[in-house]
């Protein structure tokens, strides 16, 4: 455990407990800060729980849950501090700040604004507190890191691609829609897909996606597709499921017929969906479950003062800081053909969640009911 840098009189910190536990109703109908204890006696180490939005599916759905679940089997008199920052910056900073007063002793971070969150993972490292980045790599002073290899999760993205490309990926005719310049794992998707498509087709249009919103890869669908034409489109590269929504939503709207083939990732209901119903080819599926379970085991042993070698095997490269520890998980290539022996399998979704009477056809003509 680190050394507390921070000097704060006990009075003051029990003041700013009480104030933040009081107003803990209220920031959880407000999308802040919400305080949980899944170990109950409170004893031990105080582990911080930083996700970026709630329009991802998979932060409130599924790695929140499994980090709580985790932690508590791992140490029974943890707590955990939770907090949402709803896609805003300045309300992760805050969160930050708020978890620094709060004491907690280990944060488990996935920022909004790597760089914008840089001064907020110094802050807290020099209160004590060890930073783990989670599912993006945080820049400043982060004592591990847990995610999927970026590069791999593009390369299959690439390739997938120029399988349902078919003939035209020989020189076929695509739009980029790539994630926020904020989020270095943006470019380790983009590279990744552009090892795997450079010298085979043409890409006529590239974009990097604001906040990941579904709504400004509509936007950004829409001007390529005035660009260059209805016709002028063979296929979609969508760095993940939420921007394929935008993207389909804006073919549609364009009366595009049939649609292009299009990736995806993070295998979210609607992107199964979508791939039943033929309407998106791929999706990269990273299961949450080994990767919430590293970030709780690094939490604890971090609280704890133990470690890291036994969890943290790989090692990564943090601007202006070095290599640091790192657990680096292997995605999964995600198409109609294997839905059941992937997400299914693995307790994701389940038969009925996907085939609702909406996709039953669909199900049925892809092997998933008979």
């Amino acid at each position: 455990m680190k050394t507390r840098l921070r000097d704060i009189t006990v009075g003051v910190a029990a003041v700013s407990l009480a104030v933040g536990l009081a107003a803990c109703g209220k920031a959880a109908e407000s999308g802040g800060m919400r305080a949980s204890s899944p170990g109950g006696t409170g004893g031990g180490p105080k582990i911080g729980v930083l996700l970026p939005d709630s329009y991802t599916a998979r932060w409130e759905a599924f790695d929140r849950p499994l980090i709580e679940k985790r932690i508590a089997e791992r140490c029974s008199d943890c707590t955990v501090e939770y907090a949402n920052a709803r896609g805003d910056v300045a309300t992760q900073q805050q969160q930050v700040d708020s978890m620094i007063i709060d004491g907690v002793e280990v944060m488990i971070l996935d920022p909004v604004d790597s760089k914008a969150l840089t001064s907020s993972v110094e802050k807290a490292d020099g209160a004590g507190i060890s930073v783990i980045a989670y599912d993006r790599l945080a820049e400043g002073p982060i004592s591990a890191y847990v995610s999927f290899d970026g590069r791999e999760v593009g390369r299959m993205q690439g390739e997938g691609l120029l399988q349902a490309m078919g003939d035209k990926a020989d020189g076929g005719r695509i739009v980029m829609m790539n994630g926020p310049p904020a989020d270095p794992n943006s470019a380790w998707f983009r590279d990744g897909a552009l090892d795997a498509l450079k010298g085979k087709v043409k890409i006529r249009k590239a974009y990097e996606t604001v906040g990941w919103l579904p709504e400004n890869a509509h936007t950004n669908m829409s001007g390529a597709i005035a660009a260059l034409g209805p016709d002028g489109i063979d296929g979609v590269y969508s760095a993940n499921d939420g921007l394929a929504t935008g993207i389909v939503s804006s073919l549609k709207a364009n009366n595009i017929k049939p649609l292009p083939p299009i990736t995806g990732q993070d295998a979210e209901l609607v992107g199964v969906q979508r791939i039943v119903k033929g309407e998106q080819y791929m999706s990269v599926y990273k299961p949450f479950k080994p990767q919430a379970d590293a970030a709780a085991e690094l939490a604890v042993a971090l609280g704890r003062g133990e470690p890291l070698g036994a969890i943290a095997k790989d090692e990564v490269t943090v601007p202006d800081t070095g290599r640091v520890p790192a657990v680096l998980l292997t995605p999964v290539f995600v198409k109609a053909d294997n839905i059941k022996e992937t997400v299914v399998k693995d307790g994701m979704y389940t038969i009925e969640q996907i085939c609702t009477p909406k996709y039953r056809s669909d199900c049925e003509r892809v092997g998933l009911i008979p």
